[in-house]
């Protein structure tokens, strides 16, 4: 997450420390942040976003709670061997349980086959 990071910015609907465990998700997910690349310092996040650094950590510490994120004693923050697939499973998961599950009861109720709705979604994706 720096400056040229798309969408970087504060969300004041949303807890803080939450936007920066899913940015940094992004950039890890997007290729911005590849496995074994340091992230930003925690004092890095808090200066770029002017937040307090306890804020920055508590997000940063998801990650590693998660084992997105471990850390290099003395050096820093650094992106996991596999957590990208990690992410990815995860995002495919909750995409298919918050998404496509009520997009086919939807469907079923509007006695739309599974082929009509794979039409659909086909000839919208063009």
């Amino acid at each position: 997450m720096n400056p040229s990071t798309p969408g970087a910015h504060v969300d004041d609907s949303r807890p803080i420390f939450l936007q920066i465990a899913e940015q940094l998700e992004d950039d890890i997910v997007e290729g911005r942040l590849p496995e074994e690349t340091q992230v930003p310092s925690t004092n890095e996040l808090a200066a770029f976003l002017r937040i307090n650094p306890a804020t920055a950590g508590k997000g940063v510490g998801l990650l590693v709670e998660q084992g997105i994120l471990y850390k290099k004693r003395g050096i820093g923050m650094f992106v996991a061997d596999g957590a990208r697939a990690r992410l990815v499973a995860q995002r495919r998961n909750r995409f298919r349980e918050q998404f496509i599950a009520p997009l086919i009861a939807e469907a079923h109720k509007l006695g739309i086959s599974p082929a009509q709705l794979a039409g659909m979604i086909e000839e919208d994706a063009r």
